[in-house]
């Protein structure tokens, strides 16, 4: 996975940070799919949905991780659709600090959406 050129270094190796504790972390510390998601912090972060065996299925960013993903999601609609069994898609999360620059959460986003290219995080074609 390669980031753009065009990005600071120190966001760049941030990103990569990020990506991999999002891709590689084990698939059993990640969080199991819930209502409440309880266990996931009300801080901003990226989070990833992951399936047990093909890896990477979304990132994204949230101001609060916890309301994201209350509030519904176009991943759990799209796994359903792929009739993934939700004991095999969980959630990783990177919380960021309150101290970092707002628009740094974009930034991030976007570099790791690039070098990743999850496949949910394209838009799902119209049927003709």
């Amino acid at each position: 996975m390669r980031f753009p050129a065009t990005m600071p270094d120190s966001i760049q190796q941030e990103a990569r940070q990020i990506l991999d504790t999002l891709a590689f972390t084990n698939f059993e510390q990640c969080h199991p799919l819930s209502r409440e998601f309880l266990g996931i912090p009300a801080t901003a972060g990226l989070y990833a949905f992951r399936h047990s065996s093909e890896g990477l299925l979304y990132i994204g960013k949230a101001k609060n991780l916890r309301d994201r993903l209350r509030g519904g999601h176009k991943a759990f609609l799209w796994g359903w659709l792929d009739r993934y069994d939700p004991k095999d898609v969980r959630i990783a999360f990177v919380t960021l600090n309150q101290w970092q620059k707002p628009g740094l959460l974009y930034e991030l986003e976007t570099l790791i959406l690039q070098a990743s290219n999850p496949p949910y995080n394209v838009k799902i074609p119209r049927e003709l």
